[in-house]
């Protein structure tokens, strides 16, 4: 069954981390991240950008789009894990593992209806490549 883990931690803090403190977060994760990979159960995953990058479209009549997340909050989605286990017990599982790693924030772990996998564009991978070297 598919479960996805979404990944919420405060937005501040996160990137406030100096290079060498988000390096080792990531270097954490990336262990789990391989583990999950050689078990086959690694879905799709990705880091989001600051909530700065955002934009909302309010369902109204008109539509209204605005800048920024939906709601204010104290701690903002910042990516999320698609996972493909048996059942909730092994997703929450996974889900401790990667909070072992990165610190703060929470998980939410929810089952997935519908699943519709496709590629990224050409462009749309190398954009997303270009932003992970901005990162690192």
């Amino acid at each position: 069954m598919l479960y996805t883990l979404l990944c919420y931690n405060s937005e501040d803090m996160v990137f406030s981390w100096s290079q060498e403190e988000d390096d080792a977060v990531m270097e954490r994760l990336h262990q789990v991240h391989g583990k999950l990979h050689s078990q086959g159960k690694l879905g799709p995953s990705l880091r989001l950008m600051a909530t700065t990058t955002a934009a909302t479209l309010r369902k109204s009549d008109p539509p209204v789009v605005v800048d920024g997340p939906f709601a204010e909050t104290k701690e903002q989605l910042l990516g999320f894990y698609v996972v493909d286990v048996e059942n909730l017990d092994e997703a929450l599982a996974i889900a401790k593992d990667l909070g072992q790693a990165n610190p703060g924030g929470s998980y939410e772990i929810r089952p997935v209806r519908l699943f519709l996998p496709g590629s990224l564009p050409q462009s749309a991978q190398e954009s997303a490549a270009e932003a992970a070297t901005e990162d690192a």
